[in-house]
């Protein structure tokens, strides 16, 4: 099979398209025909050698799979060949989605929803995973609660804005002056312009000082600090970011807030959740641009540069054939 192959850590040249041995399914597992993969955050930063002690090299990365099911394992009850299914792969354990075939373990996989292409869908496991995961799991959102998300028009905000509004909670989130209208549509009940507005003074005055219950961090700096100035009484914050440096917290402290750091994990019930919201139509996939395989450094090169375009929004597909 062809494969996107990380030879070393550093630059999008690195990457090499190789033809490499395709995976058997073991025990439980499934192999599947990747149709299309996505660009995160997380995959150039660890193209770049952010988790370098996670992982050896050379290595297939990626972290999104949208496919078809050509080959089961002994053991498998859950699906069979023909079905088409999406997931995250597991991160840091073995192959990732830069392949035309990955081997996975039939917990972690959901079946596609059936209203979406394969590259729709391929935007969605790791994002709206771990959506759900910081709304459902961890901050266990309700409906009439209150919602801060920055960065509304990333590729983890979209997905975040679209669940948190099918939870039934009130939706403030940040972006640039030329994304409301979008993340309006998308169903934000609040948009503040970060650029020419300070979000602490505009959550006080929309929310008549109260705050709000949950802020949602995919950006860092300041933010962990400053969240505690805009928290209701035993809000939460949950942050997809490392801590750089010490942070004050002593706003949070006396709100009585709860943290959560999340780093998403794999499992089929929220892939099944995720598919319920797509078929419904309260979750829709936003997909910007997409590359054929054969050119993931491209693909890397426009996600990493984006934030000097004000246009871009969404996610970035791969198309694997």
């Amino acid at each position: 099979m062809k494969a996107a192959i990380l030879n070393e850590f550093g630059p999008v040249e690195n990457f090499e398209i190789v033809e490499v041995p395709t995976p058997k399914p073991g025990f439980r597992e499934v192999l599947v025909k990747v149709h299309a993969t996505s660009i995160n955050p997380l995959d150039f930063q660890v193209r770049r050698g952010d988790y370098k002690n996670e992982l050896q090299l050379p290595v297939i990365t990626g972290h999104d799979v949208s496919g078809e099911i050509v080959e089961v394992g002994p053991g498998v009850q859950n699906f069979k060949i023909g079905d088409e299914v999406y997931y995250t792969p597991e991160i840091f354990k073995g192959q990732g989605s830069y392949a035309q075939y990955h081997a996975a373990h039939e917990s972690i996989i959901g079946l596609k929803p059936k209203n979406i292409s394969h590259l729709e869908a391929a935007t969605l496991p790791l994002a709206a995973g771990t959506a759900w995961e910081m709304l459902v799991t961890r901050a266990q959102l309700k409906i009439n609660q209150s919602i801060l998300i920055h960065g509304g028009a990333g590729g983890v905000g979209i997905p975040t804005i679209q669940i948190a509004k099918a939870i039934g909670a009130t939706v403030y989130t940040t972006a640039r002056k030329v994304h409301h209208q979008f993340l309006t549509e998308l169903g934000a009940d609040y948009v503040i312009d970060y650029q020419s507005e300070d979000y602490i003074a505009a959550i006080q005055r929309l929310t008549n000082n109260k705050g709000v219950d949950v802020v949602i961090d995919s950006i860092g700096g300041n933010t962990l600090s400053d969240s505690g100035k805009i928290l209701s009484q035993l809000g939460q914050v949950i942050t997809l970011v490392d801590i750089e440096k010490p942070q004050n917290l002593i706003e949070a402290w006396g709100k009585n807030a709860t943290y959560h750091f999340v780093f998403t994990r794999q499992n089929r019930n929220k892939m099944d959740e995720i598919t319920k919201l797509v078929q419904s139509n309260k979750l829709k996939p936003i997909l910007n641009r997409v590359f054929p395989l054969s050119e993931i450094g491209k693909a890397h090169s426009l996600l990493e540069t984006k934030a000097g375009d004000p246009n871009f929004y969404g996610k970035i597909g791969i198309e694997i054939q």
